[in-house]
């Protein structure tokens, strides 16, 4: 019984990281701060783990996805990311794809 429920978490985890990159660009039309981002994601369903997002985050800004800058206005200086042009660019194809992906697997599904 471990063993399926292992591999029932191993998948629905699977599944949740293939929808990551796409809802955490979706937030990033303005900056934010990653912690701000943590807790918008969780308030949209979509929890992510802090140890989980930041290094998704280091690794789209250097695919340039990304832009980030520092605030060190505050107290606590923040790293605030925001997508870039390029990260416009693939925000909207990954967005069109999701979206007839869901079509699909919706129209699918019906036919159970």
């Amino acid at each position: 019984m471990g063993d399926e429920r292992d591999l029932k978490q191993s998948l629905i985890q699977e599944l949740r990281r293939g929808t990551l990159i796409l809802s955490v660009l979706s937030q990033l039309n303005e900056k934010k701060y990653g912690y701000a981002l943590v807790q918008n994601l969780e308030e949209q369903g979509m929890p992510i783990d802090p140890n989980t997002l930041y290094p998704l985050l280091r690794r789209l800004e250097k695919q340039g996805l990304l832009a980030s800058e520092w605030d060190v206005g505050e107290s606590k200086p923040r790293k605030y990311y925001s997508r870039t042009a390029y990260g416009d660019e693939i925000y909207l194809e990954l967005r069109s794809q999701w979206r007839t992906m869901t079509e699909s697997m919706e129209e699918m599904l019906k036919g159970e």
